[in-house]
Formats: structure tokens, C-alpha cells, sequence
């Protein structure tokens, strides 16, 4: 057994640990608040621009763009956002699991990491990371997807990459985050998830039969031509997905910070109070022994 010295010496241990996490918990939960209202102020227009997309190639016939067909190369480009710290449960593992479980082969898969944690992850399995930016996640800026969504569709015009991929966590609220591994291009009907899209509430809403069916008819008039619209549109597409996902990232790493935090202060109250328990026990047995040797004593010189 333990001597009460090493127990008491595990006690405040723990105590100091249980502190920091609940200071940790305290931040995360305030960061959290902040993260979940720009997150449901920016999901409306995600949402805007990706039914604008899905609208376009239902309606439309064969369009010769090259965003919207395979241009040859066999490369892959994925984004990859994580955090930059850890003691967020499973949040950056998963994400991780996503591409290195892909079954893409690692030489012809180049990775754009945003976040610490997400390149040492990859890195370790011998996937390329091309491209980091571990500030963009800290306060994710517009203008950050922007620069890096021209980087891309600089690469795939120039047939440097042949798919754009993006890996982040869909928040959904402050306990359910769920890790998502989507493609942005080459766009197409084969590609794109035309028969259901996400609600603003995290659930899907499958598209009315009726306008379905006025989607079939009715084909999609291009003014002044479709080259010109698209090359408008599809990079505020891509551009409106990427800042989506990193704005659902923060939040999904926040609210998985603050489970993580929360689990780990409780668990830490559990062990104080086994500890206290075996403390109390090992003072009574101390006791108990002094008692006997006293009284063994005063019998011996009796």
C-alpha cells in the first residue's frame, strides 16, 4: 500500500491538473460562443452558393468548362483542417483517419494543411503537404479562402491536379461534430450531390418532387455566356465552401475541447476522491498501529 505521504503527494498532483482543465474548459467554452454564432451567421450563404451550383448542373446540358470535366491529371489536392493544439478528444484524429484512410496513393495526393496537427498527422503516414498555414485557423479570414482557392484553381487549370478535395468537421451543435471528407471539383452531375443538400439546422431537406421535375424541363440560360458566368461563379463557390469549412472547424474544435475538458475535470474528481478514500483509510491503519504498540507497550511493562 501507498505510504499517506505518496498519496498526498498524487493528491495535489491531480488537484493542479483538475485546475487547468477547468481553466481550459472555461476558455473553450467562451471561444465556443463566439465560434457557433459566426458559424450559423456564415452557414446561410454556404448553403446559398452550394444550391446555387447544385441548381446549374441539374438545369443544365452538356457545358464544355473545364471546372465542371476531368482535366487528364491523376494528382489529388485536399484540404486538410485541423487545430494547432491537442486535448480536443478525437477532433483532429478523425479528420486525419479521413485522408490517410482514403486508400489515395500518397505520392500523387498533395495536402494543404491548415492546422498543426493535421500535417504531423499526415506527414507521419508519407502523405506531401504542399501548402501550411497554421495561422489561417486561428481567426479565419475571407480573404484567406480566397488567396488559397486561387492557388487551386490555378493548379487544376493548369492540369497540375486533377480533384480538389476539402477534409473538415460539420458542426452541427455544441456535442455532435461530424468529420467530412466533400469534393469541389471538377463539378458535374456525377460529382455533385444533387439529390439532397444540408439544411441551415445541420439536417437534409430533400428537394420537392415538383420542382424536380420543372428542374428536368427547364434548362439553364447562360447571359451573356456560360464560360463568363461560371468562371464567376464556380471560384465563389469554392471560395464560400472553404471559408465555411473553417469557420465550422473553430467551432467544431471548441465545442470538442469543452467535452474533452469537462470529461477530464470529472475524471479528476473521481481519482481525488479514491484518493481521499485511501488516504483516510491509510491514517486510520497509522492510527490503529500507534494504538497497538502503545498498548502492547504499557502491557509489557505491566
Amino acid at each position: 500500500m501507498a505510504s499517506m505521504r505518496d498519496i498526498k503527494r498524487r493528491k495535489t498532483s491531480i488537484q493542479s491538473t483538475q485546475q487547468i482543465t477547468k481553466a481550459m474548459k472555461l476558455v473553450s467554452t467562451v471561444k465556443l460562443q463566439r465560434a457557433k454564432s459566426r458559424a450559423e451567421q456564415s452557414k446561410n450563404y454556404t448553403m446559398l452558393m452550394y444550391d446555387t451550383i447544385v441548381s446549374i448542373i441539374k438545369r443544365s446540358g452538356y457545358i464544355d468548362h473545364p471546372f465542371m470535366k476531368p482535366n487528364g491529371s491523376d494528382k489529388k489536392a485536399v484540404i486538410l483542417i485541423t487545430s494547432n493544439r491537442g486535448l480536443a478528444g478525437g477532433y483532429n484524429s478523425n479528420i486525419i483517419k479521413l485522408v490517410t484512410q482514403s486508400g489515395w496513393n500518397t505520392d500523387d495526393t498533395f495536402v494543404y494543411s491548415i492546422g498543426k496537427k493535421g500535417r504531423d498527422g499526415v506527414r507521419r503516414k508519407g502523405f506531401n503537404v504542399v501548402y501550411e498555414n497554421s495561422g489561417m485557423i486561428e481567426e479565419p479570414l475571407y480573404a484567406d479562402a480566397i488567396e488559397l482557392t486561387g492557388e487551386l484553381l490555378d493548379k487544376y487549370s493548369k492540369g497540375e491536379i486533377g480533384e480538389i478535395y476539402i477534409a473538415y468537421t460539420i458542426f452541427k451543435n455544441t456535442v455532435v461534430h461530424v468529420p467530412k471528407l466533400q469534393k469541389l471539383l471538377p463539378l458535374g452531375k456525377e460529382s455533385t450531390p444533387t439529390e439532397s443538400v444540408t439544411g441551415t439546422e445541420g439536417e437534409e431537406t430533400i428537394l420537392p418532387d415538383a420542382e424536380e421535375e420543372s428542374a428536368k424541363r427547364a434548362l439553364m440560360t447562360y447571359e451573356p455566356d456560360e464560360d463568363e458566368a461560371l468562371n464567376a461563379i464556380i471560384p465563389k463557390y469554392v471560395t464560400s465552401l472553404i471559408y465555411g469549412a473553417l469557420i465550422e472547424a473553430v467551432a467544431s474544435e471548441n465545442g470538442a475541447r469543452m467535452q474533452a475538458m469537462d470529461s477530464a475535470t470529472d475524471n479528476a474528481e473521481k481519482m481525488i476522491s479514491g484518493l481521499e478514500l485511501q488516504y483516510n483509510r491509510a491514517r486510520q491503519g497509522a492510527i490503529t498501529q500507534e494504538l497497538t504498540e502503545i498498548i502492547g507497550g504499557a502491557e509489557a511493562l505491566g
